[in-house]
C-alpha cells in the first residue's frame, strides 16, 4: 500500500523559558526555524547606567557596614546567650543519670 501524503504544515511553539519562537516540522519532528526573543534595553543612556551603579555601590557599602557592626557585637551576644544558658541550667538541676535504651531491657 502506498503511503498517504500528509498535508501537514509546520507549526510554531513558544519556548516557556526564553520566549523564543521555534518553527517545528511535524513530519520530521525537528526545528526548521528559530526566532530569538527580543531582549529589552536595561538602560536608556549611559548616565542612567552610571546612576544605577552608584546606587548599587551605596547599597553594597551599607550592607557591608551593617555586617561589620553585627560582627563587632557578636562576642557580646554570644556571651549573653551563654550566661542565659548557665542561668537556666542552674534553675533546673540535673536529675541524675539519663535512662539509656538498654537500661529498659
Amino acid at each position: 500500500m502506498p503511503k498517504a501524503a500528509k498535508a501537514s504544515s509546520a507549526f510554531e511553539v513558544t519556548c516557556p523559558c526564553c520566549n523564543a519562537v521555534l518553527k517545528v516540522d511535524p513530519e520530521t519532528q525537528g526545528v526548521i526555524a528559530h526566532t530569538a526573543a527580543k531582549v529589552p534595553k536595561t538602560f536608556n543612556d549611559i548616565e542612567e547606567a552610571a546612576r544605577a551603579m552608584k546606587e548599587q555601590d551605596s547599597r553594597r557599602e551599607s550592607v557591608f557596614r551593617q555586617s561589620v557592626e553585627a560582627q563587632k557585637h557578636q562576642a557580646d551576644l554570644l556571651e549573653k546567650k551563654f550566661q542565659e544558658a548557665v542561668k537556666r541550667a542552674k534553675e533546673s538541676p540535673d536529675t541524675g543519670k539519663p535512662i539509656r535504651d538498654f537500661d529498659l531491657d
